[in-house]
């Protein structure tokens, strides 16, 4: 069976017991499993399988807990005979599409994830910051609600889908921007389970020490396309660390990549590793996507026919 998109998730997606079902039932998941184990010199299987979700949502936790879940169905879903025309994953989530479509190893996928988690980490427990859904406005009304702010740095950071813009800052400005956007009418404000201002200026240094860890890598080209979430276009890959290091302080542009995936045919897909979070976009952005979520064996079983 081939797909259009295989689709990774990001930060967030993340719970109790992630992964311990198709780890029970695929040797390829297994395998997944004891590699990032090794490399990261952490026992990762426990972590997810175990791991309190206060644990888990720790940044440093939580980045190598989806990626190695979400590699983990990747390899049960090959192992059925499912293949995808092209990749895309959401923040972290374009750490795994990298993986997934051969421009880095699974051993050095691992390695750079477990260190972004360890910068992100670092970057968070240093500000007061965080992150919220804004529900039920258009994106130019969040942004300008988010440009008026004077009591500190907030982004509009995440375009998941119509009627949803994620925003992040310093607490006081994300404080004060949310009020801004409730005046203007938003449906709900959501605090989101994440512990920084991710995809924001505020994550500068982290992004540097990311770019210096990443020189001495080698990116591969990639065996099937992949498109980024800089700008929703296929990736360049020719200087990776630099892309890396813009990425982790810019927007998600998911309903652009989502849109430009679309024009090039891909009208269906699998969300790969723990959660439904994209599913739910992909229905909200285009009613012609087809995304299936694909978090367990039966899940991978049901994908394969």
């Amino acid at each position: 069976m081939t797909y259009g998109f295989a689709l990774f998730p990001g930060q967030g997606a993340q719970h109790p017991g992630m992964g311990k079902e198709v780890y029970d039932a695929s040797a390829a998941a297994r395998d997944v499993f004891a590699c990032a184990s090794d490399v990261a010199g952490l026992d990762v299987a426990k972590l997810c399988f175990e791991g309190s979700m206060e644990e888990l949502s720790r940044t440093v936790n939580s980045q190598i807990a989806i990626f190695t879940h979400s590699m983990a169905v990747l390899a049960a879903l090959k192992e059925a005979g499912v293949s995808f025309q092209a990749c895309a994953g959401f923040s972290l989530g374009e750490y795994t599409a990298l993986a997934a479509s051969g421009i880095v190893s699974l051993a050095d996928g691992v390695k750079i994830v477990r260190k972004r988690g360890q910068v992100m980490q670092q970057a968070a427990d240093s500000m007061d910051s965080g992150m919220a859904a804004i529900l039920g406005l258009d994106d130019a009304v969040v942004e300008e609600a988010c440009a008026k702010v004077t009591s500190g740095i907030v982004r509009p950071v995440n375009y998941n889908c119509p009627g949803q813009l994620v925003i992040a800052g310093e607490r006081a400005a994300l404080n004060d921007a949310i009020e801004l956007c409730k005046a203007a009418g938003a449906r709900r404000a959501l605090p989101l389970a994440v512990s920084g201002a991710f995809h924001t200026p505020l994550l500068k240094d982290a992004a540097a020490e990311l770019r210096e860890f990443l020189k001495d890598f080698t990116f591969n080209q990639s065996s099937v396309p992949v498109y980024s979430n800089l700008d929703g276009q296929l990736l360049d890959t020719s200087d990776m660390p630099a892309h890396l290091e813009q990425h982790m302080m810019s927007p998600v542009r998911w309903k652009t990549l989502m849109a430009n995936g679309m024009a090039a045919g891909l009208t269906t897909g699998c969300e790969i590793g723990p959660g439904k979070t994209l599913t739910g976009f992909a229905k909200k952005i285009d009613k012609a996507l087809t995304v299936l979520p694909v978090e367990t064996m039966e899940n991978v079983e049901s994908a394969a026919k």
